[in-house]
């Protein structure tokens, strides 16, 4: 990856020891069974990222100043499990260094190793899934580590909130919990669900965000794009409540399918990282300590108590 840091940040607030946040790249695109072109995600997203302001007006921010590490890319394309594992060993080594830990994919396969680290190092963890379709699959052409099975080992162990649902197999019904699982056109006419989902949240909040969450009008380049999806200010509406109520311990972001024609949806992307990161860090002094407060404990069966048997 070209990129030599996020944003093109000046190195100052570039280096490990510097910076709060940390950014891994992770250019995978092995399992999409539709339009390929993620694994260019990370790169569009960074390229994108240089042309934008850094400071932001809503939160009257400039939050690179806390410091963005850029890691080298995640490359291990042997099998959809290896990368997994590969994500989540990273991620987690990053977390046990007390920083903001960060994902750019990529296909959203790559979030079973980053949910994965989360869950071993946060107690009661609640996994907020944002996206067009449930991804609650088992196993999916003969892998567990599928795109379509991104959030089934969540829906397992954590406390898996699902919004923007708007497109699943039949079979997956059978997993969802559809008292935590907003659908997309039931949030069209209920402007209750912010508060709703909010509330059924634990305090430690991992985020997973696929692009496809958004509406193909505002954000075309994604490799299964889906119809009457969540539109800007709607969406900033809801994580600047999420960030501002709950300890949201880090996301990621992954589906970026760019398009050499039209640029907008990279920029898209990287906005909302940057606003992600706004919402997190806008109270915060540039010399105060980050403390993710993580378990340096195993955690045993993590959230197994947020499963109950009859809604299943």
């Amino acid at each position: 990856m070209e990129t030599k840091t996020y944003a093109g940040i000046s190195e100052e607030y570039a280096k490990l020891e510097n910076s709060k946040i940390v950014l891994i790249p992770v250019p995978y695109d092995g399992t999409s069974t539709w339009q390929k072109g993620a694994d260019k995600g990370p790169k569009a997203f960074l390229e994108a990222s240089e042309n934008m302001e850094l400071y932001d007006i809503e939160t009257d921010s400039e939050v690179y100043k806390q410091g963005v590490y850029l890691t080298e890319p995640i490359k291990v394309n042997a099998t959809p499990e290896a990368m997994a594992d590969a994500v989540h060993q990273e991620t987690k080594s990053y977390i046990k260094k007390n920083k903001f830990v960060t994902v750019f994919g990529g296909e959203h396969s790559i979030s079973i190793g980053t949910i994965r680290a989360f869950n071993e190092m946060f107690p009661s963890l609640t996994v907020l899934h944002i996206d067009a379709h449930a991804d609650l699959r088992k196993s999916y052409d003969g892998s567990s580590c599928n795109h379509a099975c991104a959030v089934y080992e969540a829906s397992q162990n954590t406390n898996l909130i699902q919004v923007g649902i708007r497109s699943m197999d039949i079979k997956e019904k059978s997993v969802m919990n559809l008292d935590k699982t907003y659908f997309a056109h039931d949030m069209a006419i209920d402007d209750s669900w912010m508060d709703s989902a909010i509330d059924q949240m634990t305090d430690n909040v991992f985020i997973t965000f696929d692009l496809d969450a958004f509406d193909p009008s505002i954000l075309p380049s994604t490799g299964t794009p889906e119809p009457g999806g969540l539109l800007w200010y709607e969406t900033m509406d809801f994580l600047k409540q999420v960030f501002a109520e709950k300890n949201v311990v880090g996301f990621d972001i992954v589906e970026l399918c760019p398009n050499e024609i039209d640029k907008s949806s990279d920029f898209l992307a990287a906005k909302l990282y940057y606003k992600m990161l706004s919402y997190k860090f806008q109270n915060d002094e540039t010399e105060d300590d980050y403390d993710n407060a993580y378990n340096d404990k195993p955690l045993t069966n993590n959230l197994s108590k947020f499963k109950e048997e009859d809604d299943y």
